[in-house]
C-alpha cells in the first residue's frame, strides 16, 4: 500500500507504520528472496522494544536469501482507517501486504495478546482458521514463552516453533525454500516439518473429551511424527548469535537502551514462574564477550544507557565484574547502566553507588508474597532481613524510591499473608528513617503493586486452582485498606483479566472458540486497560458454551494436560516432587547449592 500524508495526518503516531529507523535493514526484493514476516501482535512501541524482536530480526536478515520484515498490530485509529480504506495488514520496512509473504512468525508473548493475532490475520485477509487456508496462503506459525501450551491456538496456526530460534529456525526456512522449489504442497511442508525436533503440527494430532471437560486421549494421528515435542536450547550461548546493531526507533518506546543479555534460565526455582522453568538450563555469556557487545551497541545506536537483561541479573556468575567494568567504561559518557532485575539478597553498597553515578533512579524487589511462611511456599528464597537489609543498603546510597511486586491468590494464601504486604512496605518506610537527615534521599516513595496469581503450564503449580474475579477483588481491597502511610502507593491489576489470563494460559483447544467469538464481539488489546473490555469476554464465553471454570478449577495430578505433549526438558515427576515440597512449606536450593534432579541436565 501507499502511506499517503493525507492518511498519516489521521492517525496519532504516524511513525508507527513508516519505518526507515536507524539500522533498518534494506533489501532488494526479487524472487528468489524468502519473505518472512516477523508478527508481534501489540502496538509499535512494545514490539520495539522486545530484545527477542531484536535478535531474531537481525538473526534472520543476516542471510542474503531472507528478508525478514516486521508487522505490528495497528493501533485503534489505524485500523479504523484501514477498515474502511480496504487496504491490509502491511509491513514497516516496505508496506507490502502479509498475505505476500512465504511465511507469518507470530511471537506470543503473553496471553492477552491473542485476540491482536486474530485481528492481524483478518486484516491481513487472511482466514483465521488454518483449515480454511488454501495454497495460496502463506504459513502462519508462532514461537516464544505462551507457544508451550500452544492448545489455545492450535486451530489457527500451521505449526509452533517450540524453543529459541537460533536453534532451528534458519532449518525451517531451508525446508521451506526447498519445498517452495519444488512446488511441494503445503500439506507435504507440514509433514516434513512435524519430523523436526521443537516443530509441533497440530494437525497431525487428534484429542477427544471426558463429560466433566477434562481430556480423554491425547495422541498423533499418524505414526511419523513423535508423541512428545521437546523444546530445542541453545547450548552455548557465549558463541551464539547476537545482534552488533539494533533497531532505534525515531518515536518514544517503552523501552529506550542498548539491551545486553548476560545469560538465560535462572537457578531459583520460584514454584509460580513461568519463565523460570521453561528457559532452564541457566547458560552464560561470558563478561569480555558482553563487553565487547556494549561497545559495538552504544556506538551503533547512539542510546545513553545500557540494560543487562535476564530473569535475575544479580545470579549471574560475574556480575560485579562485569558491572562495575560497564560502569569504569561508559561513565565519562555519561551512559547510564541499568538493572532491572536484581535480587535484594544480591548487591553491595559499592555497587549501588557505583551504578548510580550518572543518575539516580528508582530500585525494584520481588518479594512476591507477605509472610515469610508464603515466601517459603512459592520457593522465594529471601527473607525479611533480606528485604530490609537491601532496602537499607538502597536508601544509604541516595535511592528514595524503591517499587515492590507482589502477588495475591497464591497457593494456600491466608488474610496474614496479605496483612504481611502492608507491614513489610512499613517496616521498609521505617528503615528509612532511620538514617540521619543528610543522608536521607529526597521525597521517599515506596511503591508497591500486587499481580493476581495465574496458574502456569510447566511450573509445580500448574494443577492449582486459581481464584475468582470476587475473590481477587476483596483481597486486593482488603490490602489497600490495610494501609496507611502516605509515603506507600498501592496499586494493583485488573482482576477479571488475570482470570482471562488464566483460562487463555492453561486452556485446551476449545477455547480458540472463546478467543475468536471475542474478536468478533470487538476484543482488541486486551493488555490494555483501556480497551479490555470484561463484557465482551462474558458474552463470548456465554455464545461458545464454553465455561472458563474447566480451565481455572484445580487439576487432578493424574489427569492428562493440555500440554503434556509438550517437553521442556523438566519432569513432571520433579514438578510434583516441587508441588509437595510447597505445600510443606518446604525450600528447595539454587541450582547452584545443590541439583535437585529436575531433568533438564538428562536431555
Amino acid at each position: 500500500m501507499t502511506l499517503t500524508d493525507e492518511i498519516l495526518k489521521r492517525v496519532e503516531k504516524p511513525a508507527r507504520y513508516t519505518g526507515g529507523e536507524i539500522n533498518m535493514v534494506r533489501k532488494e526484493l526479487n524472487a528468489g528472496i524468502f519473505r518472512f514476516g516477523f508478527c508481534f501482535p501489540d502496538v509499535y512501541e512494545v514490539g520495539m522494544s522486545h530484545l527477542g524482536m531484536q535478535i531474531l530480526y537481525f538473526f534472520l536478515n543476516n542471510r542474503p536469501d531472507v528478508y525478514c520484515e516486521r508487522f505490528f498490530a495497528p493501533w485503534t485509529d489505524m485500523e479504523r482507517i484501514m477498515r474502511e480504506e480496504n487496504f491490509a495488514l502491511f509491513s514497516v520496512e516496505t508496506a507490502s501486504a502479509a498475505a505476500d509473504f512465504d511465511i507469518l512468525g507470530f511471537t506470543l508473548q503473553y496471553e492477552m495478546s491473542f485476540t491482536n493475532i486474530v485481528n492481524m490475520l483478518n486484516l491481513a485477509g487472511i482466514p483465521i482458521l488454518s483449515k480454511d487456508r488454501g495454497e495460496n496462503f502463506p504459513l502462519i506459525c508462532a514461537g516464544g514463552p505462551c507457544a508451550l501450551n500452544p492448545e489455545p491456538l492450535a486451530e489457527i496456526f500451521d505449526f509452533f516453533y517450540l524453543g529459541e530460534g537460533e536453534v532451528q529456525l534458519g532449518g525451517v526456512i531451508d525446508t521451506l525454500k526447498q519445498y517452495r522449489a519444488e512446488k511441494k504442497s503445503k500439506a507435504e511442508v507440514l509433514f516434513e516439518l512435524a519430523k523436526k525436533p521443537g516443530i509441533y503440527v497440530p494437525v497431525f494430532y487428534d484429542v477427544s473429551y471426558n463429560e466433566n471437560g477434562s481430556i480423554k486421549s491425547f495422541a498423533p494421528n499418524t505414526p511419523e511424527v513423535p508423541e512428545i515435542i521437546r523444546r530445542v536450547v541453545v547450548e552455548d550461548l557465549d558463541s551464539s548469535f547476537f545482534p552488533e546493531v539494533q533497531l532505534v526507533a525515531l518515536i518514544e518506546t517503552v523501552h529506550e537502551r542498548v539491551t545486553l543479555e548476560v545469560f538465560r534460565g535462572c537457578i531459583r526455582g520460584c514454584r509460580f514462574c513461568h519463565a523460570g522453568f521453561i528457559y532452564r538450563p541457566v547458560r552464560e555469556r561470558m563478561p569480555e564477550t558482553l563487553l565487547k557487545q556494549a561497545k559495538k551497541l552504544i556506538s551503533n545506536t547512539g542510546h545513553d544507557e545500557i540494560s543487562l537483561v535476564s530473569l535475575s541479573t544479580s545470579d549471574y556468575t560475574c556480575f560485579k565484574e562485569l558491572s562495575l567494568a560497564l560502569v569504569e567504561n561508559f561513565t565519562k559518557d555519561k551512559v547510564n547502566l541499568s538493572l532491572p532485575s536484581l535480587r535484594v539478597d544480591a548487591f553491595t553498597l559499592e555497587l549501588m553507588e557505583r551504578v548510580q553515578s550518572v543518575r539516580k533512579s528508582s530500585l525494584t524487589f520481588a518479594p512476591e508474597a507477605g509472610s515469610q511462611r508464603l515466601r517459603n511456599v512459592i520457593n522465594k528464597g529471601i527473607t525479611e532481613d533480606d528485604i530490609l537489609s537491601g532496602a537499607l543498603m538502597a536508601f544509604n546510597s541516595g535511592i528514595s524510591r524503591l517499587k515492590m511486586y507482589f502477588m495475591v491468590g497464591l497457593p494456600t494464601e491466608t488474610g496474614e499473608d496479605l496483612q504481611g504486604i502492608a507491614e513489610l512496605a512499613e517496616k521498609i518506610v521505617s528503615q528509612f528513617y532511620t538514617l540521619p537527615k543528610e543522608k536521607r534521599g529526597a521525597g521517599l516513595t515506596i511503591s508497591i503493586s500486587s499481580a493476581c496469581f495465574v496458574p502456569k503450564a510447566h511450573t509445580p503449580f500448574q494443577w492449582e486452582r486459581q481464584n475468582s474475579f470476587e475473590e481477587f477483588a476483596e483481597k486486593q481491597k482488603s490490602v489497600k485498606n490495610m494501609i496507611t502511610r502516605k509515603q506507600i502507593k498501592y496499586s494493583y491489576h485488573d482482576a477479571y483479566t488475570a482470570v482471562i489470563e488464566g483460562v487463555l494460559a492453561r486452556g485446551d483447544r476449545r477455547a480458540a472458540k472463546v478467543i475468536i467469538k471475542a474478536w468478533e464481539l470487538g476484543a482488541r488489546f486486551d493488555a490494555w486497560g483501556e480497551y479490555f473490555s470484561r463484557k465482551t469476554w462474558e458474552r463470548a464465553f456465554e455464545e461458545t458454551g464454553i465455561n472458563p471454570d474447566v480451565y481455572t478449577r484445580e487439576k487432578k495430578p493424574d489427569e492428562i494436560l493440555p500440554w503434556d505433549h509438550i517437553d521442556i526438558g523438566v519432569t513432571r515427576e520433579f514438578l510434583l516432587r516441587e508441588r509437595e515440597k510447597a505445600y510443606k512449606e518446604e525450600l528447595t536450593p539454587n541450582c547452584r547449592e545443590a541439583c535437585a534432579n529436575c531433568g533438564i541436565n538428562c536431555r
